[in-house]
């Protein structure tokens, strides 16, 4: 398995996890970034972090039958954890801003299913997936996620959350920021924003 040091590495060579200062989705100010997407775009080494992420998912996840990823930053991180565990893979997409199955999709009954995601903070996302398997009448098995920056404070998750690297993500609310962010020039990198 990959260490967290060498997959930190991996993800600062990609630049998927950038250092200055942020303006997140969430409105709260940051240090630091975290753009999975950034990761993706280099295989050879996105493949390296699955991999290892895989191996965990093996030991902690029995009999998976189905992976579920939010789209659109699960997508292809469920696909490629879908690939190495040999599982079947779908994703959710948003319609009307409520995920639903599209695509052919289906979740069938008793089917044990995890969740793949590429970062869990809050995890509402996750919890989003959790009501579309609960209402096709099947079981969640848990969560995956490549990196998870959540904390005792903004996590809304009750079962455990398997992932590659937990990374610690101050945040800031605009009027509370340290001297240090301050002096620092302002970025919006999120796709909310968009």
């Amino acid at each position: 398995m990959l260490s967290p040091k060498k997959s930190l590495n991996i993800l600062r060579k990609t630049n998927a996890l950038i250092e200055g200062h942020f303006v997140l989705s969430s409105g709260l100010h940051s240090p630091r970034y975290i753009q999975c997407a950034k990761l993706l775009s280099h295989p050879h080494q996105a493949e390296k972090i699955c991999k290892s992420l895989a191996g965990k998912i093996n030991k902690n996840f029995k009999k998976i039958e189905l992976i579920l990823a939010p789209a659109i930053g699960g997508i292809v991180i469920g696909y490629e954890l879908g690939r190495i565990l040999k599982k079947e893979t779908i994703f959710c997409e948003r319609v009307k801003g409520k995920f639903m199955l599209r695509r052919g999709f289906n979740i069938k009954k008793g089917m044990r299913v995890l969740v793949v995601e590429d970062v869990i903070t809050t995890g509402k996302s996750c919890l989003e997936c959790v009501r579309l398997i609960k209402k096709f009448k099947a079981k969640l098995l848990g969560f995956a996620s490549l990196i998870d920056r959540s904390s005792k404070k903004t996590l809304r998750l009750k079962k455990k959350i398997i992932s590659q690297l937990k990374i610690s993500v101050p945040t800031y609310k605009k009027n509370k920021l340290p001297k240090d962010l301050l002096s620092i020039p302002v970025t919006k990198p999120g796709s909310r924003f968009i």
